[in-house]
């Protein structure tokens, strides 16, 4: 959202992430990967981690880098929904490889409210990343994420002192079983004490 992060990988690849710009990263295989932040009068942004299904996790890791040039932008009522990916209405975001998620980023001035649809056959929830608001007739304060039951609608209100800015995501839920530690996830523990020892033999990186 702002501010600027260098970054670069174990295959050679490296570049910027700069305000108001995204990049949509897939591990697969595997593939070591670090993100600097730069000197920035203001640094604001997040990370989401979606797992790869079972068929799809030993893809081959790859980029796409979206710029402000990708990021179509609607206005609905008062509100400003970017669409980092997936859809909204008619107006279409990227479109990544593996999973299908949609991914909104909804600028709500002082006072503003906004009716989102939402799938019941997707999970969906928001996070709350600056300002406060009322979610589904609910308080919310800033830097809080609301997970939402099955429905076909939200509801979000910007409080009447501040305008307030939500991250909404939607996906089809995998389910499938999870298998974390660190920076790796897999379907087992199996595959994750795999994992694990390749990391520490050097052999983790597949060519």
């Amino acid at each position: 959202i702002s501010g600027e992060i260098d970054h670069q990988d174990s295959l050679g690849n490296k570049g910027a992430i700069r305000s108001g710009e995204s990049q949509w990263m897939t591990a697969g295989s595997g593939i070591l990967h670090q993100e600097m932040p730069q000197p920035s009068s203001r640094m604001l942004g997040f990370q989401l981690w979606l797992n790869l299904p079972k068929a799809e996790k030993m893809t081959s890791p790859a980029y796409l880098s979206i710029t402000q040039d990708m990021i179509p932008v609607v206005h609905s009522d008062l509100a400003e929904i970017r669409v980092l990916s997936g859809r909204f209405g008619n107006t279409e975001g990227v479109q990544p490889h593996h999973i299908p998620a949609t991914i909104l980023d909804i600028s709500l001035p002082t006072g503003a409210e906004l009716t989102l649809p939402s799938s019941p056959e997707e999970t969906a929830f928001v996070f709350l990343i600056e300002g406060s608001a009322r979610i589904n007739c609910q308080a919310v304060s800033v830097k809080t994420a609301v997970l939402f039951g099955a429905g076909d609608a939200i509801s979000m209100a910007a409080s009447a002192n501040a305008p307030a800015r939500v991250i909404y995501f939607s996906g089809k839920p995998l389910h499938e079983p999870i298998a974390w530690g660190g920076p790796i996830v897999m379907n087992t523990q199996e595959e994750l004490r795999q994992a694990f020892d390749e990391l520490s033999q050097g052999t983790f990186i597949r060519s």
